[in-house]
């Protein structure tokens, strides 16, 4: 089993980095393996809503996300880790997960999903919030912990001092390593949900 994590912070080794790491643990002594890609020192545009994608089947700016977008494809579940910006995700990140979500046509139902946010002080659950949607939008199961996905740090290296945060992805992972594996043993033997024509109702006519 395969679990990708997206690091949405521009810092290298920063304290989202650490709280990424410590998932990392949990996942490999669960006999997963783990790819993390750097995503928040990339430049990335945001979608203009072209449709180049329903065409092509990738995005039309072939950067990072038509990288990433098979490894997603492949992987049974995505983290998704992000520094607070006013009270919100990374800039970059959000970018990079509206193409990513949008322009990836693989079937994302059943893999499993899991937002980490990491602040210095506040907009933590604004930050948990925003993500979680990139996965209750496509039929993806959200792993829970004992807590709210968030570690606290300022300065470079401070996560590592907030050890109720480190237990707290700690557990994250613990408990998204038994929902991939539980959902892995339910495809095989009783399959996926019927999937259903997906119905638009516009408000305006």
């Amino acid at each position: 089993m395969k679990v990708l994590m997206i690091n949405g912070s521009p810092r290298v080794g920063g304290n989202t980095a650490i709280a990424l790491k410590e998932m990392e643990k949990a996942f490999v002594k669960n006999g997963i393996e783990v790819e993390t890609v750097q995503i928040g020192n990339k430049a990335i545009r945001g979608c203009i809503a072209c449709g180049t994608c329903a065409k092509k089947g990738q995005c039309v700016f072939d950067d990072a996300v038509n990288e990433v977008a098979p490894k997603f494809a492949e992987a049974d579940g995505l983290v998704v880790a992000s520094p607070v910006y006013y009270a919100s995700a990374n800039g970059t990140l959000v970018s990079f997960l509206d193409r990513l979500f949008y322009s990836c046509h693989c079937d994302k139902r059943m893999k499993v999903g899991a937002a980490v946010a990491v602040a210095r002080r506040g907009g933590l659950s604004a930050t948990f919030d925003e993500l979680n949607k990139y996965f209750t939008i496509n039929s993806m199961p959200v792993a829970a912990s004992n807590y709210w996905n968030s570690v606290h740090g300022g300065a470079k290296g401070d996560a590592e001092q907030d050890a109720e945060g480190l237990q707290t992805v700690r557990v994250l992972a613990e408990n998204m390593s038994f929902l991939m594996k539980s959902i892995a043993l339910g495809k095989e033997q009783i399959g996926l949900p019927e999937a259903e024509p997906k119905q638009y109702t516009n408000f305006i006519r």
